[in-house]
């Protein structure tokens, strides 16, 4: 079956006929309004943010499927929190998750997060705060990555 990807990065909700998938699947004769469409239902609870999507077609049915991508770590962080960005000095705190938010957001990243549990992976996450300087229930997220390890924490 001869097939085609198209890979673009969307706002989410946002797709259009226009670039990135407009111009590359126009040539291919597929239905680019429903295309436009499907990805714009798949990917509507992550407005604001960047998503991966690829889009492959059958050539020869025109038949297609939409796979959607994960928003990255730090998007979903920006999110929680409604900023725009993480901070750009270390003297100043961007913002403040708690450890609910962080969770959920290791839940959401659990298949594109490494680490063999669910506590590794939470701590992937307070890596990302630690790198926006984005505090975690008022602390430093290292240090809130090290309460976790020595178990005064319990996730």
């Amino acid at each position: 079956m001869p097939e085609m990807t198209i890979n673009g990065l969307i706002d989410g909700g946002k797709a259009t006929s226009g670039p990135p998938f407009g111009p590359a699947l126009g040539p291919l004769g597929v239905n680019i309004a429903g295309i436009v469409a499907e990805i714009n239902a798949k990917t509507k609870d992550f407005e604001g943010m960047k998503i991966p999507v690829k889009v492959i077609v059958d050539t020869v049915s025109k038949k297609f499927r939409v796979e959607v991508g994960s928003p990255s770590t730090s998007a979903l962080i920006l999110k929680e929190l409604g900023i725009p960005n993480g901070a750009k000095s270390k003297d100043v705190v961007a913002g403040n998750v708690t450890l609910e938010q962080v969770k959920k957001i290791a839940k959401a990243k659990d298949a594109a997060l490494y680490g063999n549990d669910f506590t590794s992976k939470v701590k992937q996450v307070l890596g990302t705060c630690k790198s926006m300087n984005i505090t975690c229930e008022g602390s430093d997220a290292k240090e809130t990555t090290a309460k976790i390890t020595s178990g005064e924490i319990k996730i």
